[in-house]
């Protein structure tokens, strides 16, 4: 199957792979897409969900509970819930990875919601980007 939708900001694209509707609410997945040089998100937990991560493309820095590790094509890193991370690009290329969610409560809609703030004009307000984590279950931690 074909990537359902792909929705772009601050230099990622996500593409949603799956949705929980398709996995009885077992699981999402989707497809991050990184360029050099991308803005991302701040160091954060999840509440209500694990995450596995998949490398495709390149290298991708990871730093998960303060131990960093780089996930290369067909390397692979578990993160609990609670467990604080955060990743980076820290290359001159683009780089993907998947990403699974479980249970499948995590969708498309958190990255809608990221992407009206980040693509807004002028500087994005970071009160509404914390308050869009919290909103979804991710809770932003100062790094």
């Amino acid at each position: 199957m074909k990537s359902k939708e792909i929705i772009k900001f601050a230099g990622m694209e996500i593409h949603y792979c799956l949705e929980a509707k398709d996995t009885n609410q077992q699981l999402t997945m989707f497809k991050c897409v990184i360029a050099s040089g991308a803005k991302i998100a701040a160091p954060h937990y999840h509440e209500n969900f694990d995450e596995t991560i998949y490398g495709l493309k390149g290298i991708v820095t990871y730093t998960v509970d303060g131990k960093t590790m780089e996930i290369g094509p067909g390397d692979y890193l578990f993160i609990p819930r609670g467990a604080v991370h955060g990743f980076a690009n820290k290359t001159d290329e683009t780089i993907e990875f998947l990403a699974y969610a479980s249970p499948g409560v995590f969708g498309p809609d958190y990255f809608h919601d990221i992407a009206s703030v980040i693509n807004a004009k002028g500087p994005p307000d970071m009160a509404k980007l914390k308050e869009v984590m919290l909103s979804h279950g991710l809770v932003p931690v100062a790094g």
